[in-house]
């Protein structure tokens, strides 16, 4: 993934809360944001259409467009529509997709972006990284921050559970990289930002401790604010060093190989716990697991509808994904045999928790 913009700016407004969405409007008055009122607002199909219904009124003079499927094709036509008259900013409605659609759009003529997530699947909500299908392959792209970030718990609420489970995966996944990116600065003298490494490290511990489920309005905002500090944390270090380790080389592994299978944070987490297995980190791993298993989230390949052979395949090919990264899967180098044993015991240690 190329490098993402180095800024310790953190967005200016963020807002988490039921009602949050009626907070727009006075985020698009802050004179940083939009002098005129000339905003393009990107919905997807579902809620954001509905929000951007309910926001209408006090935006008159915005253009909306709808926007579909998450692809770089997808982000860069919606990025030439935003050339047909001068906007002051891009608010993005919608799911992970149609955000980080807007994100990319919205960076190439160097617009500020609002963030309006309708779900908690990833921490892309507020991220210096765009992800986008090209070519049948999900790549990451380095885009500005947004500018600010609005998580409407009356949404959320409404939205899909599984698309919000998979969130929970994704944040505890940031204790697995961060591990990584330890493991990198012992073997190869990689710096770890202390700054970055805390912010992804605070949401993480807090979700995985957290009592409750996405009924609860506590858990859901500490969720939602785990998933923006995991954001913040690359833009300070200008890198997905601290929320993508070797448990998102799997991710994109599989996604690769077989795509469809699972989401982003249902792998992520499928990944991390796999991966802290490796590193016999005992007291993490029983942590994690059981974090997973009380949110019905997968644990193991079969989980997701993988055999044993596919999913050593997806951890052979992983390291590939990300050439530039040293994780515990560079680091044991294990041939197809030996993840093939390990996966054995990995399975057997899942279920005996």
């Amino acid at each position: 993934m190329p490098l993402l913009a180095r800024s310790v700016q953190a967005p200016l407004h963020i807002h988490v809360r039921r009602g949050a969405v009626a907070d727009l409007g006075r985020i698009l008055a802050d004179g940083r944001v939009s002098a005129g009122g000339d905003v393009a607002v990107v919905v997807g199909p579902g809620q954001g259409e509905r929000i951007a219904e309910l926001i209408r009124p006090s935006l008159q003079t915005a253009d909306v467009f709808t926007t579909t499927g998450g692809t770089l094709d997808a982000a860069l036509e919606l990025a030439d529509k935003l050339r047909s008259r001068q906007y002051d900013a891009v608010v993005g409605i919608g799911g992970g997709t149609t955000v980080d659609t807007a994100k990319y759009a919205a960076n190439r003529w160097g617009l500020p972006m609002i963030s309006v997530a309708t779900s908690l699947a990833n921490d892309g909500i507020a991220s210096p990284v765009a992800s986008l299908i090209n070519d049948g392959i999900k790549g990451s792209y380095g885009v500005h921050i947004p500018f600010g970030v609005i998580v409407d718990l009356d949404f959320v609420e409404t939205g899909p559970e599984r698309v919000n489970r998979g969130g929970i995966g994704d944040a505890i996944s940031n204790i697995s990289a961060l591990a990584d990116w330890e493991l990198a600065r012992e073997m190869r003298g990689e710096p770890v930002d202390g700054l970055a490494a805390s912010l992804a490290r605070m949401g993480a511990e807090a979700v995985l401790t957290m009592p409750g489920d996405l009924h609860d309005d506590a858990f859901v905002t500490v969720l939602a604010e785990a998933l923006i500090s995991s954001g913040l944390a690359m833009a300070v270090c200008g890198s997905s060093r601290p929320a993508s380790g070797g448990c998102h080389e799997i991710m994109h592994a599989i996604d690769s190989l077989y795509p469809g299978t699972a989401s982003h944070g249902e792998l992520a987490g499928l990944g991390a716990l796999f991966c802290t297995y490796l590193r016999g980190d005992e007291r993490r791993f029983a942590q994690m697991s059981d974090c997973l298993s009380r949110h019905q989230l997968p644990r193991v390949p079969s989980d997701i509808g993988l055999s044993a052979e596919q999913f050593v395949e997806a951890v052979a090919f992983a390291p590939r994904t990300r050439p530039d990264r040293y994780t515990i899967l560079e680091h044991l180098a294990m041939s197809p045999d030996e993840i093939n044993g390990k996966l054995a015991h990995y399975v057997d240690a899942v279920a005996g928790r």
